[in-house]
């Protein structure tokens, strides 16, 4: 046994033993020693993207779930972790454009690179269920279930609003367009409306949201929260306002009615003017004649298209001239264009209260628009017309004024009024509305899952006969910056036929949301290869997942996908489950420190950490920093480790420097798996200072090669050292059932802290108390550094009495080793203390005063003194009053 910890080595052997063993691969049959079925426990972290390196976030999530794996494996669970790779999407289109290589070989090249990287961790993954969701055999079902949903009906075929870039001829992300243009070309991005297919989640909307408030018990609150908000359901009331608004073939335009939706029906008294979609007929039809509104259309054909770019952007609008009427007073209303009203929520059009809604009020005020109070809140300040206060859209203490008949009623007897008199002019009905739209999985994109539709000159759009699929994506195409490829790929429409008619035709060169590639993925590695169906007994077997471990980041939409997509998945007969994950835990950001230098036009230069020596302030708080030159640089402070703020650490670095084991122990220790973690090179350097520590002691006692435990009578050192073990691994035990797995740390250390400090005097019972000692801190630290654990398992001779560490019991806490023979009392005199007193565990109060009595210390400080009084409290002290 080397006796110098080198991480290197003890790693490199461990997992040479666990891959000849194919110690991780799990199947569905796994039985206990008396050859009953294991429980089955199903734990997964979010797939990354082969982006090329693993980062620090990444290292954190994966070994929290290992930690959960390896710690339920040895607790008689039958656990699965598996892992596969998100490789679709516009960062491979991107490398394509700057390396001139086709996003297929960049993509496996780094899946083979990042997959070296999590082997090198000793992460407990069961590979032979790998999946990448660029392999045909995958994405062949994204295909099968999508002809599925159009045959159901939920999958369906409309035109969309994109970002159009002219230069580039594709559709950008919101994300690529910044400040109105082109992230490549610096083109002004239009908005136009182009055909794409959508999947009807809206359909799911009630559910959705009655399963987020009641079948998700195991989600965090704020997850939960953000998906309830996100589904949005709305109770209001929809209704007309008319008009005689005729367009150019005579006709009213929408017959002559323009609706909108409102949850704040009691103030449609206070509406003095609506505003439209820059979409919207009635906008359209203005445009036409009038070239105010035509411009003020065209510039927000070029602004963005989500509902958050909207909220943030600031609020302008035109009027057109065009009025309609108000439902109640039949009086004219001026209808405006503005660029925060969506087309493609509620009906593209919204009645403007400026009285009673804060953006209403910012709008009129700047436009000149008027303002008229309807609802009062007793006890208010006066109504200022210029400066909004939060109480005027206040709905739970107003009422209405200056509202004719509707004067003097509280919200919803305002707006079962207001909605009733619409509803007797025909006009209007109580409704309930889902800020969730249905999800457009259209992309103008190459690199993705082929849609599988044939377009006929004759037949329309014409769904790809199942039997031939999969519609296999090219992979040979080099993106240039000239639109999507596929559309000139005269391999991918060659010999393409309607399936109708037999006559030529083309594929759809669109391809899918890469969020339908991470909507199932999870159901996948239930039956990795299966090529006849989609999902099969695995999948009934493992679902739902009972831990699934991700970022915040993704707690809306990947979340509420993948809840879709399962619903969709079990009325096609498919799964069985209503929800996918039983239980979500969203572990935290790792954070380093910003440094940056702005240079000539404004922008920042950012410098690696490593490459910084901090400047400090006289509290020691970092002001700035200099380089190596001496030059200066600025301090951006703390934030999320990335690539463009280069304060990453490479978790290869970190390895081949310190081991895996250290990397892993420095991110379970740090912080609670739920709290950002603030990176500290100290600290690293701590963390494996401490695996040195358990090594030295590890070699310290190779030298007794006896495997038993429990052998020998335990004297008083013996028994003090089993119960200071026993008493930690009892709360070690409870943290891991918790996973708060940065106080298993600390308690690892409290245990090596005790077994160092123990003085074994030769005897069996002392070596048999140190050893069992030992073997349960190894077996405590195992999950977190599965790597130094076992090689001092296996030299120890451990192996022989608990077989593998990988599948040894997990310890139990002995009862009777934390049963005190004696306790320790403070003796007090006059309530000073003086001393202390041991006293049999199971002493009487009687017993305990006499000893208290005649005790050296209290003869000592009050000596031939006759005791007035004697105060026991029961396990803390003894008071003696004289």
């Amino acid at each position: 046994m080397n006796p110098s910890y080198k991480p290197a080595d003890v790693e490199s052997a461990a997992q040479a033993h666990w891959t000849a063993a194919d110690a991780y691969r799990v199947t569905e049959d796994a039985r206990d020693a008396q050859g009953d079925p294991k429980k089955k426990y199903y734990a997964c972290s979010m797939l990354p993207y082969p982006s090329g390196k693993l980062h620090m976030g990444h290292v954190r999530n994966y070994t929290i779930n290992d930690m959960l794996t390896r710690y339920l494996r040895m607790s008689g669970y039958n656990v699965l972790m598996p892992m596969g790779w998100d490789a679709f999407g516009l960062p491979a289109e991107n490398a394509a454009l700057k390396n001139g290589v086709p996003p297929a070989k960049w993509t496996y090249e780094n899946i083979a690179y990042m997959k070296g990287q999590l082997q090198a961790m000793g992460l407990a993954i069961d590979w032979s269920r790998e999946v990448a969701t660029c392999d045909p055999a995958y994405y062949k079902w994204n295909q099968w279930l999508f002809l599925k949903m159009l045959e159901k009906g939920i999958a369906y075929r409309k035109t969309q609003v994109v970002n159009w870039d002219p230069v580039d001829q594709t559709v950008l992300a919101n994300e690529q367009v910044i400040d109105g243009k082109g992230w490549r070309t610096g083109a002004t991005v239009e908005r136009r409306e182009i055909p794409g297919y959508y999947l009807k989640i809206s359909d799911y909307a009630e559910e959705l949201l009655e399963h987020t408030q009641h079948k998700l018990p195991g989600w965090p609150e704020r997850v939960r929260l953000m998906q309830e908000n996100w589904i949005g359901k709305s109770e209001g009331v929809r209704f007309a306002f008319t008009h005689d608004i005729r367009g150019d073939d005579g006709q009213a335009i929408q017959d002559g009615r323009m609706y909108v939706f409102t949850t704040r029906a009691d103030t449609i008294m206070g509406v003095t003017f609506c505003a439209v979609a820059p979409e919207h007929p009635l906008a359209t039809h203005a445009a036409r004649t009038d070239p105010k509104v035509a411009a003020f259309v065209e510039e927000c054909r070029n602004g963005g298209t989500t509902e958050a770019e909207l909220a943030t952007q600031e609020k302008k609008g035109v009027p057109t001239g065009l009025t309609v009427r108000h439902p109640i007073t039949e009086e004219d209303v001026p209808v405006w264009v503005g660029n925060y009203v969506l087309i493609n929520y509620g009906d593209g059009a919204v009645m403007g209260v400026p009285a009673h809604d804060e953006r209403d009020f910012a709008f009129a005020n700047k436009y000149g628009i008027p303002i008229v109070q309807v609802v009062l809140v007793d006890d208010e300040p006066h109504f200022d017309y210029h400066k909004w206060q939060d109480w005027y859209g206040d709905k739970s203490r107003g009422v209405t004024i200056n509202s004719d008949n509707f004067s003097g009623m509280g919200h919803k007897e305002a707006v079962a009024a207001v909605a009733h008199a619409l509803g007797q002019k025909g006009l209007g009905e109580l409704q309930t509305t889902w800020r969730l739209r249905d999800w457009g999985v259209s992309r103008q994109r190459y690199w993705g899952t082929p849609i599988p539709i044939i377009h006929c000159d004759e037949h329309g759009a014409v769904p790809v006969p199942e039997a031939d699929l999969p519609v296999v994506l090219p992979t040979d195409c080099v993106p240039d910056g000239s639109g999507n490829p596929l559309i000139k790929h005269e391999g991918f429409h060659a010999g393409v036929v309607c399936p109708v008619c037999g006559k030529p035709a083309r594929r759809e060169t669109d391809t899918m949301d890469t969020f339908v590639d991470s909507s199932w993925y999870f159901m996948r590695y239930c039956d990795p290869k299966n090529d006849q169906a989609m999902v099969g007994e695995g999948a009934q077997y493992w679902m739902p997942m009972d831990q699934y471990i991700g970022g915040i980041e993704h707690a809306i939409l990947h979340l509420l996908y993948a809840r879709f997509w399962t619903k969709v998945m079990r009325d096609l007969g498919l799964v069985k489950v209503d929800e996918p994950f039983s239980k979500l835990l969203t572990q935290g950001m790792v954070l380093n420190h910003i440094y940056y230098r702005r240079g000539d036009k404004g922008g920042k230069d950012y410098f690696p950490p490593l490459e910084v020596t901090p400047v400090l302030d006289a509290q020691g708080r970092i002001t700035g920093g200099t380089l190596a030159d001496g030059s200066a640089v600025e301090y951006g402070g703390v934030g999320k480790m990335g690539k463009s703020e280069r304060n990453g650490v490479d978790p290869q670095d970190l390895i081949e420097k310190y081991g895996a084991d250290t990397a892993r122990l420095y991110t379970m220790f740090t912080a609670p798996p739920e709290a950002t973690l603030e990176w500290n090179d100290a600290a690293v350097e701590g963390s494996y200072r401490f695996l040195r520590r358990v090594w030295n002691f590890g070699v310290a006692q190779a030298a007794d090669a006896s495997p038993a435990e429990g052998k020998g009578e335990f004297g008083k050192g013996a028994k003090a050292l089993r119960r200071e073990v026993h008493t930690v691994l009892r709360q070690i035990d409870y943290d891991y059932q918790r996973m708060q797995y940065n106080t298993v740390v600390s308690g690892a250390m409290k245990l090596l802290n005790a077994l160092e400090g123990f003085k074994p005097d030769g005897s069996a019972g002392d070596r048999s108390a140190l050893r069992e000692g030992l073997g349960i801190l190894l077996r405590c630290m195992y999950p977190a550094t599965p790597h130094i654990a076992h090689e001092l398992w296996q030299r120890l001779g451990y192996a022989k009495l608990h077989g593998e560490l990988l599948d040894a019991p997990w310890p139990v806490v002995d009862a009777g080793a934390l049963v005190q023979e004696e306790i320790e009392l403070m003796l007090q005199v006059n309530g000073k203390l003086r001393g202390a007193l041991r006293v049999p565990a199971g002493a009487s109060k009687d017993e305990i005063e006499a000893m208290a009595l005649s005790c050296d210390d209290f003869v000592a400080f009050a000596p031939g003194a006759a005791p007035k009084r004697v105060i026991v409290v029961p396990g803390r002290l003894v008071n003696v009053v004289v």
